[in-house]
């Protein structure tokens, strides 16, 4: 994982929050990928315009948690392999 560059949903996912559902899901043409809660919260952080260090800056700061660096790699090298997210080219 490049830890520089800047992470965007894919293009070929919809992030939305689903008020029925009470969470935030991934929309695809095939069908949609409900995301608890941490999962969602990183997930509404990919929007082209940070990398991975201020993610979880931003995160450990949002929710006053220290050391969410390896939670949320761990996320995302799940999602890199599902492809829910790319790199800004």
């Amino acid at each position: 994982m490049n830890k520089e560059k800047l992470i965007v949903v894919n293009e070929h996912f919809q992030l939305q929050f689903e008020q029925a559902q009470d969470c935030f899901v991934l929309l695809y043409p095939e069908g949609m990928v409900q995301l608890n809660q941490s999962a969602g919260e990183i997930m509404n952080q990919c929007d082209g315009t940070k990398n991975f260090n201020e993610i979880v800056s931003t995160l450990e700061e949002k929710f006053n948690m220290p050391n969410l660096s390896n939670d949320i790699e761990a996320f995302f090298d799940e999602a890199f392999d599902r492809k829910w997210v790319s790199y800004v080219n």
